[in-house]
């Protein structure tokens, strides 16, 4: 008896990766091995990156900051210290958005925890 094969099924999977890989550089895009490997990686890719993501607003957050407070004679971890200690719960993101967009919102944070 004949070995049976599902040709439907494995068709419409490399069709289903093929069509995803569209736009990728020269074997990438239609040499089904090449096109798998490529897809797959770029899952990973796609995984880790949502979390370095997070490090690098992060970081460019504090940065933000730290230059915003250095206009008022603080460093950072003095002015994050200092709003710790006054009690005043305010993360990294809307401080930062305060010190780019909003000028004179910060300078009244900064004078309060001062």
């Amino acid at each position: 008896m004949p070995r049976s094969v599902n040709h439907v099924a494995s068709k419409a999977k490399r069709t289903r990766i093929l069509k995803k890989t569209k736009g990728y550089y020269g074997a990438r895009k239609n040499v089904w091995t090449v096109a798998k490997n490529t897809y797959e990686k770029g899952l990973t890719y796609a995984y880790r990156d949502r979390r370095n993501k997070k490090r690098t607003f992060r970081a460019l957050w504090i940065q933000r900051i730290n230059a915003a407070a250095r206009l008022y004679e603080m460093s950072y971890s003095q002015l994050m210290g200092a709003l710790h200690k006054a009690g005043i719960e305010i993360n990294r993101k809307v401080l930062a958005d305060l010190a780019m967009n909003n000028p004179e919102a910060f300078k009244a944070i900064v004078d309060k925890v001062k």
